[in-house]
């Protein structure tokens, strides 16, 4: 699975293996910086949204659909600290037209959560022969 180039941006990696659900990294460095000693807010809601893309990817498999972002509500729990990030994204509903996605964040703890994400894409079928 390929991520889009904005996960580059922010230093977020792929971190499981090949077939399993997507679990996404992002390490601590100057490109996710906000204020001194803590991640942004902003970078935060990229690596959730990654996760979510990442997940709604993997359930798609490779049937070509492009998928749209509706709207976005990310929920922040807890600041997130000079560590490494984790986040994973669990399709909820996946519809022909709708799909529905829940990511969560966290850093050394699992049970902790830093910040949770619900996103609603739209999805567009794209045909084998149109692909």
């Amino acid at each position: 699975m390929k991520l889009p180039p904005y996960a580059d941006t922010l230093g977020i990696a792929l971190a499981s293996a090949p077939g399993e659900p997507p679990l996404l990294t992002m390490a601590f460095g100057g490109a996710v910086i906000g204020r001194p000693g803590f991640l942004h807010g902003g970078a935060i809601a990229g690596l959730l949204e990654m996760a979510a893309i990442a997940a709604l990817s993997h359930a798609l498999g490779d049937e070509g659909d492009r998928i749209k972002p509706i709207n976005v509500t990310i929920d922040y729990m807890r600041g997130g600290r000079e560590r490494e990030t984790w986040a994973q994204g669990i399709v909820t509903r996946l519809g022909t037209r709708i799909a529905n996605v829940e990511a969560m964040a966290w850093q050394e703890d699992r049970t902790r959560p830093i910040a949770a994400a619900r996103m609603h894409y739209m999805l567009t079928r794209v045909s084998a022969s149109a692909a």
